[in-house]
């Protein structure tokens, strides 16, 4: 096999090409246009046809904008799952917030709700005040348990928003991922179910905040005929270009979603024989993943050729994704880092011509928030240290699903 096998790109067609040529026809090139318009209506559809949609330019800036809705500002905590992207806490920090990080449950890798409430009752007896909001995330698509999630949020009466960046399209008790809470944050990177090559959307609760949304995405101006500023905005809203590839990928977002779950059912019936490497699948039927990455756990006790040598020299550049610039480490460890057996099986798949990643390192791990205050439980630590991202992209095909698990299985000794 010659091509190599990416873990997860969005693919575009000729359909995209029809929006974008309209955007320079009349020339709509700018942060505003029909093609933003028309991309908030569809996602608005997609989504249930119940809450509102801003496009804007990046899932984190999504992020960012419904903190700061929520009312989060300087000194203010925000509960933060700790198993995600670092997308999910940093706009807490540009707040001037304080991210507290609250670790998983086995089940669906995400937000433990039990851990959720205890967190909330221990700032109320350290710091004499509630968080000021709740920052679920749906893993590699998988939705959590928002049942649970929302009685506690309820119970406390905190606004939740829920990091759906991974999870366009996945569904909890048949309701879409990112309709449950205040807001809900998408994102459209080149990576994700759908891309606008990069972008992202806030799901709003109403006309009202998606006015106030909006304000605060295109500088904060106010109605006079001349620049007027009272509060800081921030330039956040999606191009007319970018919304015309969205519009297009609309067009393919069932038949995406769709193939990264014919993708998982294959991955399933392919490494069933293999012991030693577990799947991580639906816990239930009333959760419906996207499958946006599969992702497999390794026995600590499984053996993968040259696990020796991992970890020999230092990594240069970054594994996985446009990582854009990286600060070059000398270091061979941290303190957390994958099994050994685990970087094998990378490297190993990396010779073969098949891009995989570690799961997330936990937030509460990362020498960034190192005095942050933190719940947990061990899940999410030991989940990183023996997990793996499989290709799962639009563009993987079922040859080379059967590729990569022999590989896996050449590769186990």
């Amino acid at each position: 096999m010659n091509k190599r096998i990416y873990l997860c790109l969005a693919h575009m067609g000729g359909m995209e090409m029809k929006y974008i040529q309209e955007a320079f026809d009349t020339n709509w090139v700018v942060p505003l246009g029909p093609n933003v318009n028309g991309f908030e209506e569809d996602l608005k559809r997609f989504m249930g046809g119940e809450k509102e949609v801003v496009a804007l330019s990046a899932g984190t800036a999504a992020v960012h904008l419904a903190l700061l809705a929520c009312g989060v500002g300087p000194g203010d905590e925000v509960l933060v799952q700790s198993f995600t992207f670092c997308a999910s806490a940093n706009p807490v920090a540009y707040l001037g917030a304080i991210p507290v990080f609250v670790d998983s449950e086995p089940d669906t890798w995400n937000m433990d709700p039990v851990l959720l409430e205890r967190a909330i009752n221990d700032r109320l007896s350290v710091t004499g005040k509630k968080p000021k909001a709740i920052v679920p995330v749906y893993l590699y698509g998988m939705p959590a348990k928002l049942d649970e999630i929302m009685a506690v949020a309820a119970k406390y009466d905190i606004p939740v928003v829920e990091d759906a960046a991974e999870g366009f399209g996945s569904r909890f008790d048949g309701k879409m991922c990112g309709t449950f809470g205040r807001y809900g944050v998408l994102s459209f990177n080149g990576n994700k179910m759908i891309t606008t090559s990069g972008g992202g959307a806030l799901i709003c609760p109403d006309e009202e905040a998606k006015r106030k949304v909006m304000f605060y995405a295109t500088q904060a101006r106010e109605s006079y005929p001349y620049y007027q500023h009272e509060e800081i905005g921030y330039n956040y809203r999606m191009s007319n270009v970018c919304a015309g590839i969205g519009r297009g990928q609309m067009e393919v977002a069932d038949s995406h979603i769709e193939h990264h779950k014919h993708v998982s059912r294959l991955y399933k019936e392919l490494l069933a024989d293999v012991k030693g490497i577990e799947l991580h699948e639906n816990p239930s039927t009333r959760y419906d993943s996207n499958y946006w990455l599969n992702t497999i756990t390794l026995d600590a006790g499984l053996h993968v050729k040259d696990e020796d040598r991992a970890y020999e020299m230092p990594v240069q550049g970054a594994v996985g994704g446009a990582a854009g610039v990286t600060r070059h480490s000398f270091e061979l460890h941290t303190d957390c880092e994958p099994n050994n057996n685990v970087e094998a099986m990378r490297m190993g798949l990396d010779a073969a011509g098949i891009e995989s990643r570690p799961l997330w390192k936990p937030m509460h791990l990362q020498p960034v928030y190192r005095n942050n205050p933190s719940y947990v439980n061990g899940v999410s630590e030991d989940l990183f240290r023996r997990g793996l991202c499989l290709p799962s992209g639009p563009c993987v095909t079922d040859e080379d699903v059967t590729y990569i698990v022999s590989k896996i299985k050449e590769l186990i000794v």
